[in-house]
């Protein structure tokens, strides 16, 4: 019940929320074992399309998957810089847009639409809702790492098809992201595409009706 929780605990949760950057830049530093657990027991807590839990997650911890991991964001980075021009270019250029070279640990974050568990329910009509429900998890393990003091980093550049074929995942898994996760080099509550002006966040949501 919401009557549970305190002003006080209300506010740190904001500021938690707050403190969830997408991290890139990590220190080398090993990760406690016990507390990537902690953080992970959190997706048993996280929602999901009729109970179906669809999330998939391998943690990718050898030098030729990280290899070729690191390869296909470099070929698809590389892409991305050229088809841009000007000052975009310019500014696309100085991001570093994955810790994938440094974070200790890395994980790959498929969803399962082929699981029979839920039965389906919920996902008849509108299938992505199990891909739906593992950003939905993936939130809440974001969360986690950071009220540990650890950082995320979601890498989106890669061809989904070429980190499927080699990490060898089933054909019926569908990529969803990378994830990067380590000690940040240093704390800071504005987002890196923001300090770099390649975009501003938008003000607060203002609601429609119909």
């Amino acid at each position: 019940m919401v009557g549970q929780f305190s002003p006080a605990f209300r506010d740190e949760l904001v500021t938690l929320m707050r403190w969830r950057r997408d991290v890139r830049r990590f220190r080398t530093d090993p990760v406690p074992e016990d507390v990537l657990a902690r953080c992970l027991e959190t997706l048993s807590l996280a929602p999901s399309v009729g109970l179906s839990e669809p999330w998939r997650i391998l943690r990718v911890l050898s030098p030729s998957s990280r290899a070729a991991c690191l390869a296909n964001f470099r070929d698809c980075n590389a892409r991305a810089l050229d088809g841009l021009d000007g000052a975009k270019a310019a500014t696309y250029s100085r991001l570093k847009l994955s810790g994938m070279a440094e974070a200790p640990i890395q994980l790959a974050v498929f969803c399962d639409d082929t699981t029979t568990k839920g039965s389906g329910l919920g996902a008849a009509t509108m299938p992505e809702t199990r891909a739906y429900s593992v950003v939905g998890a993936i939130t809440l393990l974001w969360l986690a790492l950071r009220a540990e003091g650890l950082g995320l980093g979601w890498v989106s550049i890669l061809d989904p098809d070429r980190l499927a074929r080699d990490l060898d995942v089933p054909p019926g898994w569908r990529f969803i992201g990378y994830l990067c996760i380590g000690w940040p080099e240093k704390d800071d509550m504005v987002p890196e595409l923001e300090r770099e002006g390649w975009e501003s966040r938008s003000p607060a949501l203002h609601l429609e009706t119909r």
